[in-house]
């Protein structure tokens, strides 16, 4: 078995560390949820209500997919007394994450031509 390089060992090491990020996006529901949070702008988000409506899906199943687009750090809540607005997280690492994911496969696509 040939000895990895460098840039493929930290390929697979940024791959492991995407993979909640990944999995989270990957799913068709998440990435109606996605697009519902972002149509409807930055700040101050959109409420659970307000996606259910626009993804045709039960509250609690739309809750369950925000515990997981929260958990990837991908959206996170604006608390307004009793109500929370659901945003994307343009703060958080995901997106660098993401990137830097990106920026591996193409350097190792790179050195493999």
């Amino acid at each position: 078995m040939k000895d990895m390089s460098k840039e493929q060992k930290a390929l697979i090491e940024n791959f492991k560390d995407c993979q909640p990020l990944l999995t989270a996006i990957g799913d068709d529901t998440r990435q109606l949820i996605i697009v519902a949070i972002m149509e409807s702008g930055c700040y101050p988000g959109i409420r659970v209500g307000d996606i259910t409506k626009k993804v045709n899906l039960s509250r609690p199943a739309v809750s369950h997919h925000i515990k997981i687009l929260m958990d990837a750090k991908i959206v996170n809540v604006n608390k307004q007394g009793t109500m929370n607005f659901y945003y994307l997280d343009p703060g958080k690492s995901w997106l660098l994450d993401l990137k830097t994911l990106v920026e591996h496969i193409e350097l190792l696509m790179e050195q493999c031509n």
